[in-house]
Order: structure tokens, then C-alpha cells, then sequence
């Protein structure tokens, strides 16, 4: 298994985490498939989305992968009158990550993050371990508190 940047950064801190690799399906890098393959419950694994405000510009959503991200409530909660998805082509370049394996951990800088309320609902759930074909199942509260992230209502 290769330790990727976000382990190495929770090992650090000292919190505990349980990886599983899976096999990547190019053809569909949906959060629903990756519950499937791992055989969890879509409610147990989140998906990071990176966003632009208009007042104070990236901004860092962790919903669970089966919701939709609610644009109007991130707005409220982020302070800005509109937030939008960021493009395709710019997370590389933000975050240091790529599409279908964005972690909340390790971004390139810290940003606002903000992890859907639902999260707490559960011992462990699933996040991105920084590359396609790899998640890291973590305490939501200690995530959290690594990223600074604030719990909130952020799906339809």
C-alpha cells in the first residue's frame, strides 16, 4: 500500500485510520460506486467538493456521496451571497488533488471546510486517502478538528 500525503499528515497527528483500496473504474468515479466496491453504506462515505465564493473565494464541502450540495445553504454557512463548483481543470491546480481522489486532508493551502451534520451520525466514515482507488475511514469529529471544519446542514 502507498502512504499518500493525507495518511501520512493524520498519522502525524495521531489519528487512527482504517484504509481499503479498491480497484478504480475510470468510467465511473461516482461516491455511490466507490460505496459499492467497498461495500459500505453510501451514508458512511462522504465526497470532497471544492467551491468559489463570491466574497471569499475556495471553500471546501464533505457531503455524503449519495446528496446533492446544496449551493444556497453553503453560500449562508461560508459567508458569501453565491458559491459555485470550481471547474474540473482548476482542482488539480487548488487543491493538489485530481478528480475522484480530492481529500479533505492535505490540500495544497488550508481553506474554509465545512463537513455535512450527518457525519457525526457515525463512528467512522469514508473520505478520500488523496488518490483514486483509496479511502480512509476516520472519525468524523477528529477530521474535523484536524481540518478545522465546521458541521452544518450543506444538502438538499
Amino acid at each position: 500500500m502507498v502512504k499518500t500525503n493525507a495518511l501520512r499528515l493524520l498519522e502525524v497527528a495521531g489519528i487512527t485510520t482504517e484504509v481499503t483500496e479498491y480497484t478504480v473504474d475510470e468510467s465511473d468515479l461516482s461516491g455511490v460506486h466507490v460505496a459499492e466496491v467497498i461495500g459500505a453504506d453510501p451514508d458512511t462515505v462522504f465526497k470532497t467538493l471544492v467551491c468559489r465564493g463570491d466574497k471569499n473565494g475556495i471553500n471546501v464541502f464533505v457531503i455524503p456521496v449519495a446528496a446533492e450540495l446544496d449551493l444556497k445553504k453553503c453560500a449562508a454557512v461560508s459567508k458569501n451571497k453565491k458559491v459555485e463548483m470550481i471547474g474540473v481543470k482548476e482542482i488539480l491546480g487548488v487543491t493538489g488533488y485530481i478528480r475522484g481522489g480530492c481529500s479533505p486532508v492535505g490540500m495544497k493551502k488550508k481553506y474554509p471546510t465545512y463537513m455535512d451534520e450527518t457525519a457525526v451520525l457515525f463512528d467512522g466514515i469514508y473520505v478520500s486517502a488523496g488518490v483514486r482507488g483509496m479511502q480512509m475511514k476516520v472519525n468524523p469529529e477528529e477530521l474535523a478538528a484536524y481540518v478545522g471544519a465546521e458541521f452544518c446542514d450543506l444538502t438538499m
